[in-house]
């Protein structure tokens, strides 16, 4: 798999790296740009009305560059 070097990285420096248990660990969206949205499209959950996405990897997968992309431009036309 060929990855651009603009839309992927991993800190493997990291203190918490590897954060997630996936291949090809992508660290560019450490903090989720999405996760003021919720219907962000990842997997995640309400804990003490704060909401965790520790057990979402859609920023960190492979193609999460191009599906946050997808995601803050459709809000942008929309707002």
């Amino acid at each position: 798999m060929s990855i651009d070097g603009h839309k992927h990285f991993s800190n493997k420096e990291c203190k918490y790296y590897p954060c997630h248990q996936i291949e090809n660990l992508n660290c560019l969206f450490c903090f989720c740009p999405l996760y003021p949205y919720p219907d962000c499209g990842g997997n995640w959950t309400m804990i003490n009305s704060i909401k965790d996405c520790s057990n979402c990897t859609l920023p960190h997968e492979a193609d999460g560059w191009d599906k946050v992309i997808e995601r803050l431009s459709k809000e942008a036309k929309t707002s």
